[in-house]
């Protein structure tokens, strides 16, 4: 008798579930035997995919793994012709929603969804239809990535598809993070073998220019940059420096340590990670604007030696790819600190070779004889000027015995070295008389002794003098001029009165409001205060090999240029004025400190051709310039007053600068006693932000002004000068302009107006 329907179909029923199951089971063990069989995170990865894209009848399936150092999605492998990685935030689109809520979806339609990232088919051509996304989540439910199938070949994806899916990657989920373990330990391994093999590379060089070089070319390579650079710190200048280049084409670039990213992270000893260089106030982008080079982000970590000081920074810039990140800063840091012991070795070698270069030019350059014996009083070394002085070849004075030498009436330098020997102290003959040739030297003599490392006596020195005729006039004017000048004099003659046509730059300085601090102070009190002022000013200007031409009451006059030209004297002059404001500032913080008024200054620079040379009488003469050049430096420094500038330098000196300072364009001006307009700029290097806040976005505003002031554009220039304002209200030249287009807006002037201004006064 035949079972009722009803029951058939239920049996039939629960055989079919039965069956589904044990399918699903047996899919599922496949899986892990799959797995199982790949060692690698690549293998894995491609295996997982293919199963499950077969198995849900799918187009396309990709699985993206989370890079928690760049919070990315990542797919290496994804089926059709897609080969390369794909990277997403993940964040985006519906494979960084599922990754950050956790929950599984399924699209019909991909491109009706709001939150569908279309860039991934506009980089494969592919097109999605439809999206069947679950997170991959570890036994303790923690997401460490998305898979998803791609267009369903023949009907609509289900949930039936969805918990297949979420059951076949939760089956591999073991397996891909194993694959991942290894693959990260076979990574980190081989980057520890290739640092290890790159800082032994690099240690082993123990020149300091070529191991800058192979630093910054390793740190552009370890950390996928476009360029790097390495700066020491000299102590002795407080400068970080750098050598850019290799060969004859080397050169050092120059910054003080405290200035720009750089001397934040060297006075910090802080690493600074920059992802976006222009949005950091920091940022200093004039050398972008000089060299065309377009900076994007910047990482900068200080170089600390074994006894924790900070030697210097390394600054990589442009990571390939994006900002960079913790590692990367992780990374350099562990390089440096590796690299730092060679870096000081090798810039102790340097120091050492430039002291040896250094000592021995000096000896060869030296007028006066260096002569140095053992303690056996043999001689064992004598410069050019001794042998000079001593009419003598190197042959026949040379490892003899100063007794040979040094005989009858030259019998007292002998003396002098035997007292040497018996105390050890140094003795010194002035104005002796040596019997050279048949001829008497006046010479001033020095007889030291000579030390070892332990302080031991392994012999003696002599230094000679030769004070006779033009040595002892040399020695007598270079008391009342500077050397050089006394050295072209006694080249030319002393009597000579003409001059030379000679290019220099020309500076001009100047007290303001002097008569009120001369009433104030009295006599003795002004005297005093210029004696410490110029002594101050004047150390600045000698220190960039300047020439002090004179002082004119409380105004100083100098050149640059004369009596000896360099290639960069327009730089000298403006780093002198610059040097001058700063000691200037220093100086009066300890006059405000002692209840004293301070020094306000003004100065102007120009370059020009100028007559130099001894102008005078034969009574009396006195070596300086003169020309048109001069008097336009002494107009640019009056001018400071109007404009409320201290610094002030014609185009003629601006457009010959080498180096990179603050300046702005200030105007187009014809001085008082000038016909021939002239363009003068402001240079602000010395400012800090408390004497000119927000000083970079004040001079970009600045310039804009400027350029729509020379457009006729009143109103518009008008509006940039009062926002310099609003970020600098002692702005003076922004007011002036304020000024101005006020007047020319309501009196426009002729169609030929050209922007020039006449000054009135000098």
């Amino acid at each position: 008798m035949d079972q009722p329907a009803k029951p058939r179909r239920k049996a039939a029923a629960g055989a079919g579930d039965e069956r589904r199951r044990l399918r699903r089971a047996e899919l599922l063990l496949e899986v892990t035997r799959r797995m199982a069989a790949y060692d690698t995170l690549d293998g894995v990865l491609h295996a997982l995919v293919e199963m499950t894209t077969a198995e849900l009848n799918a187009e396309r399936g990709s699985l993206f793994l989370n890079d928690p150092d760049t919070s990315e999605l990542y797919s290496r492998v994804a089926q059709g012709n897609i080969q390369r990685e794909i990277r997403i935030l993940n964040t985006s689109g519906i494979a960084g929603h599922v990754y950050t809520s956790g929950e599984p979806l399924i699209i019909h339609d991909a491109y009706a969804d709001p939150r569908f990232n279309r860039s991934v088919d506009e980089q494969t051509g592919f097109t999605t239809h439809s999206i069947l996304c679950v997170p991959i989540k570890t036994v303790k439910g923690e997401v460490v990535g998305v898979a998803q199938t791609l267009n369903k070949r023949s009907g609509r994806f289900t949930r039936h598809d969805l918990h297949l899916l979420q059951e076949m990657t939760s089956q591999g989920t073991l397996a891909l993070q194993s694959a991942q373990f290894i693959e990260r330990m076979q990574m980190v391994r081989r980057q520890e073998m290739e640092f290890v093999d790159l800082v032994s590379e690099v240690t082993a060089d123990i020149k300091l220019g070529s191991l800058l070089q192979k630093v910054m070319g390793e740190a552009t390579r370890l950390l996928n940059a476009e360029r790097s650079t390495l700066f020491l710190n000299d102590e002795k200048t407080r400068e970080l420096w750098s050598e850019v280049g290799q060969g004859l084409e080397s050169m050092q670039i120059r910054l003080p340590n405290h200035v720009g990213i750089a001397g934040a992270v060297f006075t910090s000893g802080k690493s600074i990670n920059i992802p976006y260089a222009y949005a950091d106030l920091r940022f200093n982008p004039s050398f972008d604007r000089k060299t065309g080079y377009f900076t994007r982000s910047i990482l900068c970590v200080p170089i600390v030696n074994k006894h924790g000081k900070t030697i210097g920074v390394t600054q990589v810039l442009n990571k390939r790819g994006g900002p960079f990140t913790n590692g990367d800063e992780s990374r350099l840091r562990a390089f440096t600190a590796q690299i730092s012991i060679a870096l000081e070795n090798a810039k102790l070698f340097a120091d050492v070779q430039a002291m040896k270069n250094y000592n021995e030019a000096m000896l060869e350059s030296m007028s006066n004889g260096v002569i140095t014996l053992d303690d056996a009083e043999r001689i064992v070394t004598c410069n050019a000027a001794g042998l000079r002085i001593l009419r003598a070849r190197a042959d026949d004075l040379l490892d003899r015995p100063a007794g040979e030498f040094f005989a009858e009436t030259n019998g007292w330098v002998l003396d002098k070295l035997a007292g040497v020997a018996q105390t050890q102290q140094a003795d010194i003959v002035m104005d002796g008389e040596l019997r050279i040739a048949g001829e008497t030297l006046s010479v001033n003599l020095t007889a030291l002794p000579l030390l070892s490392v332990e302080r031991k006596p392994i012999g003696s020195m002599l230094m000679i003098e030769d004070i006779s005729n033009e040595k002892r006039l040399k020695s007598t004017m270079s008391r009342y001029m500077d050397p050089g000048i006394a050295d072209q004099m006694l080249a030319s003659g002393a009597e000579a009165l003409g001059g030379q046509s000679v290019k220099a730059t020309v500076l001009f300085s100047d007290v303001r409001s002097f008569t009120t601090i001369t009433e104030q102070l009295g006599a003795q009190g002004t005297v005093a205060l210029l004696n410490e002022y110029f002594t101050l000013m004047v150390d600045c200007i000698q220190r960039e090999e300047g020439m002090l031409d004179k002082f004119i009451g409380d105004a100083i006059m100098a050149a640059f240029g004369i009596p000896v030209a360099h290639d960069d004297d327009c730089d000298r002059a403006v780093r002198t004025a610059i040097a001058m404001m700063k000691t200037l500032s220093e100086w009066n913080a300890h006059r405000i400190v002692d209840g004293k008024l301070p020094v306000d200054i003004g100065i102007g620079l120009n370059t020009d051709m100028v007559v130099s040379g001894n102008i005078g009488s034969k009574k009396r003469m006195d070596y300086t310039i003169i020309g048109d050049g001069v008097n336009l430096a002494a107009r640019l420094e009056s001018a400071c007053k109007q404009y409320g500038a201290h610094i002030l330098i014609s185009e003629f000196t601006y457009k010959q600068l080498k180096g990179t300072y603050f300046n702005r364009e200030l105007d187009f001006v014809v001085v008082k006693g000038k016909t021939q307009p002239v363009a003068i700029y402001e240079i602000l290097d010395f400012h800090t932000e408390k004497t000119y806040p927000n000083m970079i976005d004040a001079l970009g505003l600045f310039k804009a002004g400027l350029a729509q002031y020379r457009s006729r554009k009143w109103r518009e220039a008008a509006g940039k000068f009062e926002e310099v304002l609003a970020l600098n209200a002692t702005d003076k030249a922004a007011k002036i302009y304020i000024e101005r287009c006020r007047h020319l807006a309501e009196n426009p002037p002729d169609d030929d107006w050209d922007g020039v201004w006449v000054m009135e006064s000098k």
